[in-house]
């Protein structure tokens, strides 16, 4: 596990004139893992692919890092299977809906006699600013 350093100065997003934080920061390890993945064991990590979740900041290329040890709640954004199709959605429990968070698709309700299973909850999604060979190598089908 490698520990990155850490600055705990939040960084402005608008340039601004500001004194240097790096002058008088402490150093702290922050490592990655510790920060993304709460059950090692029991996550795994996806790329989200279109644009039906971009309401709950998941866009197209994100990486989701997503939970089999968390039990879905009502509202929880999960990873499934419907029907031998992997998708990403809001899960209305109380409803038995499958929910984008783009109000042009429609709901997807998920019959008794639907092949449906939860694969995880999606406890984190992490953007790409740059392209990553290695990434995409590793989790994109040819």
């Amino acid at each position: 596990m490698r520990v990155y350093p850490f600055i705990p100065v939040p960084a402005r997003a608008g340039v601004h004139g500001f004194e240097n934080p790096a002058a008088e920061y402490t150093q702290l390890g922050l490592s990655l893992d510790e920060l993304l993945v709460q059950h090692p064991s029991a996550t795994y990590i996806g790329l989200a692919q279109g644009e039906s979740m971009q309401g709950v900041g998941i866009f197209d290329g994100d990486v989701l890092i997503v939970d089999r040890h968390v039990t879905a709640q009502q509202g929880d954004v999960i990873v499934a299977t419907l029907n031998g199709e992997f998708v990403c959605k809001i899960y209305d429990k109380t409803r038995k809906l499958l929910l984008s968070s783009n109000e042009q698709q429609q709901a997807v309700e998920v019959k008794d006699y639907d092949d449906f299973r939860i694969e995880g909850v999606v406890t984190r999604s992490v953007r790409l600013h740059t392209h990553c060979s290695i990434l995409v190598s590793q989790l994109c089908m040819p």
